[in-house]
């Protein structure tokens, strides 16, 4: 049986409860429910208008509705009258096939008609920044190689302890928190889980950090890239499958550890990672960070051809130990939901199609690529990324055909409005443009 809201909500002293869902964009909406009407809430779901959020609809379509599910309920640490919940939209009595959490819920049902789950991690990179996003917030972060570096890391110590203890409260299992490649910026990770988990817990995640940053008078973005001379903000997902406690992509004969349906699952990943791009690297700005020159570190640490190796971070796809992979593509601006929703939807095609993923390469990636004339590259521009979703027949088959040209529709029309007054260049600073519209991404 459900668990009772109202209940948890009398138990635990809750006084409103944010019902929330994130969008096409990533954008997450929210109503704010006194505890009150949240039996209410439960049964039938708060009303959104569709259209006012990036949804492929119009002013006249019916209302929508968000139900709650009392399984992600999240009451804050920091604020304990408040508890938030991810929700899954409906419209005329179905589910809203062209929203993030019901297509990720899709393919999870198609993975488990093999008997399988996926499990994964996402390292979530941010800035702290300026309030107006000139700059990073803290002046004396100047080193040309920044990442670890323990004063700077600690000049934010009162932030990013509030951050770690609420995961360590939540029952995230946090376990390090460091200073990225580029000045200003930040990691912190957390266990790895079932896939739906990690999505809702991602969505929150970036609310939080954005939150409490700015409960200590800073700013947080996960934009990919808003200063053009530092490393960009990735978002690496961590992915393995299981039946019940069995680690399936775990081959002990193997030389990276991995079994050969890992193989078949990274190979749909490769076979399939230009049309991925689309939703893994979703905004114009995302592009400053994929085919990037050189950072003031000395590297972008993020991918440019499409390829795997093992415990190599210059390649899209890096084997770190037996029985998992990282997919290194992702960008901060990537939705929580459509990270893991593509995964599973490449992944399945390459289970079914036995796709073999090819020979890893061992070589550094940043250095070498000029020998690997026939390796693919990653698309170099938002536009590039949505011709290769639109035509992958495959890909468009196992999500939807429908969703996938409502995400192209409202990408597109994203493009449009850029173009009416920037072009975007990589060799030119960040426009105005990209920050308005990305650095709260």
């Amino acid at each position: 049986m459900s668990k009772n809201l109202s209940s948890i909500a009398k138990a635990k002293k809750i006084k409103y409860f944010l019902i929330s869902f994130v969008d096409l964009f990533g954008v997450l909406r929210s109503k704010l429910v006194p505890a009150q009407a949240i039996g209410e809430m439960q049964k039938n779901g708060a009303g959104f208008a569709g259209f006012a959020t990036w949804l492929d609809m119009t002013p006249a379509d019916s209302d929508m509705f968000a139900i709650p599910d009392p399984d992600s309920l999240i009451q804050l640490p920091w604020n304990k009258e408040v508890a938030w919940l991810a929700s899954d939209l409906w419209m005329n009595g179905k589910p809203v096939e062209a929203s993030p959490r019901i297509m990720l819920k899709r393919q999870i049902e198609n993975l488990q008609k093999n008997n399988l789950t996926m499990k994964s991690g996402v390292e979530c990179e941010y800035f702290l920044i300026s309030e107006d996003g000139s700059g990073i917030a803290d002046t004396r972060d100047i080193q040309s190689k920044p990442c670890y570096d323990q004063s700077a890391l600690m000049r934010r110590y009162e932030l990013i302890k509030e951050i770690c203890d609420s995961m360590l409260e939540l029952g995230w299992g946090p376990y390090q928190n460091d200073h990225e490649d580029a000045n200003g910026q930040f990691e912190m990770n957390w266990e790895y889980s079932d896939c739906l988990i990690t999505a809702d817990r991602h969505a929150f995640f970036k609310f939080m950090v954005k939150n409490l940053a700015e409960k200590h008078g800073l700013r947080a973005t996960f934009m990919p890239k808003p200063f053009e001379n530092l490393t960009g903000n990735g978002c690496h997902a961590h992915i393995s499958l299981w039946d019940g406690k069995k680690n399936k992509f775990l081959d002990g004969n193997d030389r990276f550890g991995l079994s050969r349906l890992a193989y078949n699952f990274l190979g749909g990943i490769i076979n399939n990672a230009k049309s991925l791009s689309a939703f893994f690297n979703p905004t114009i700005n995302s592009y400053r960070r994929i085919n990037a020159p050189p950072t003031k570190s000395g590297a972008s640490w993020s991918p440019s051809s499409i390829s795997y190796s093992g415990n190599n971070r210059t390649h899209m796809i890096r084997i770190p130990d037996p029985g998992r992979f990282e997919l290194r593509l992702m960008d901060g601006s990537a939705n929580p939901y459509l990270i893991q929703a593509a995964v599973l939807a490449a992944g399945i095609l390459g289970l079914k199609n036995k796709i073999d993923p090819g020979e890893p390469l061992m070589c550094n990636m940043y250095t070498d690529y000029k020998k690997y004339t026939n390796l693919s590259k990653l698309p170099d521009e938002l536009q590039d990324a949505l011709y290769e979703l639109d035509n992958n027949k495959d890909l468009k088959r196992t999500i939807g055909e429908e969703v996938i040209s409502s995400y192209i529709k409202l990408k597109n029309q994203e493009i449009n409005e850029f173009e009416k007054d920037e072009s975007f260049d990589k060799r030119n600073p960040v426009t105005n443009w990209e920050k308005i519209n990305t650095l709260d991404c």
